[in-house]
């Protein structure tokens, strides 16, 4: 069987458990090759199926995460491994940095705080963005910080990241330029469907009404916020109200941004009103 053919034959199969079917049997492929997806693209008359393809394709079928069948995940400008320890990153997320982006257009932050930092992809992303910028990872899972340094290292941003345990920004000291935040936001009974089954449900839940993190931070900010600086928080679609009331409850402007969906998914919160 050709390529094109296996592609064809498995974007069918895919289309029952996945919206972006051509997308996952091109990286399986590209994956099973050991090649980018661009390669696969230009190259796919050249190329035989290695067997490799079918045993990703079945693990795909069976509802693996495509981040876990590739060990990697791409976020902003960089790639992460991923593995079964931390939240695979989601295009949404992005939008905490398109956030700090916009608020920082005349100048560069310095210092950055990554409170859930999970496989760290917030933090490094913003590393990437910010060159002369130093931060600090906070996890409550050491599994999960063993994953960010790696990307870390990985990314040659080892000396510029450093990553310890805590319980959000308890014991920290400030105050930083930036803080990014994606705590767990998804209240307890709800139903749960496609990749994000397989995610650590540390990282998920946070109490009957998704909003147990958000009480335990807001509070926190204050202290942790420079002047003219901002924390990203990322919240679900339907917390836009509920959060921003605990944060300007501690004294804090807040403002709402949209992901590409138009959902509401990030507050911004700057000291002061």
């Amino acid at each position: 069987m050709s390529v094109a053919d296996a592609l064809r034959d498995a974007t069918v199969s895919l289309a029952a458990i996945s919206d972006t079917s051509r997308l996952d049997a091109e990286l399986l492929m590209a994956h099973a090759l050991g090649i980018g997806r661009n390669d696969l693209l230009l190259r796919q008359r050249d190329l035989s199926v290695p067997v490799t393809f079918a045993v990703h394709l079945q693990q795909r079928l069976a509802g693996a995460p495509i981040a876990h069948i590739l060990g990697s995940r791409d976020f902003w400008t960089i790639s992460l491994a991923v593995t079964p320890d931390v939240l695979i990153p989601r295009p949404d997320s992005e939008t905490l940095i398109e956030a700090a982006v916009d608020h920082f257009r005349d100048r560069a932050p310095t210092t950055i705080l990554d409170l859930g930092t999970g496989s760290g992809a917030l933090l490094l992303a913003a590393l990437d963005q910010w060159p002369d910028a130093t931060g600090l990872g906070i996890d409550a899972s050491a599994a999960a910080l063993a994953v960010a340094q790696g990307n870390a290292d990985r990314l040659g941003m080892g000396t510029r990241a450093r990553f310890q345990l805590g319980d959000w920004a308890a014991g920290v000291t400030g105050p930083f330029d930036l803080l990014l935040i994606n705590p767990p936001y998804i209240a307890t009974d709800a139903p749960l469907a496609g990749d994000v089954l397989h995610d650590p449900a540390s990282a998920l839940f946070a109490g009957a009404d998704g909003l147990d993190d958000y009480r335990c931070i807001a509070p926190q900010l204050p202290a942790l916020i420079a002047p003219g600086g901002m924390a990203a928080i990322e919240i679900g679609y339907d917390q836009g109200q509920s959060v921003s009331a605990l944060l300007r409850a501690q004294g804090l402007g807040v403002s709402l941004h949209r992901d590409l969906a138009g959902h509401d998914r990030c507050l911004v919160a700057t000291p002061g009103e």
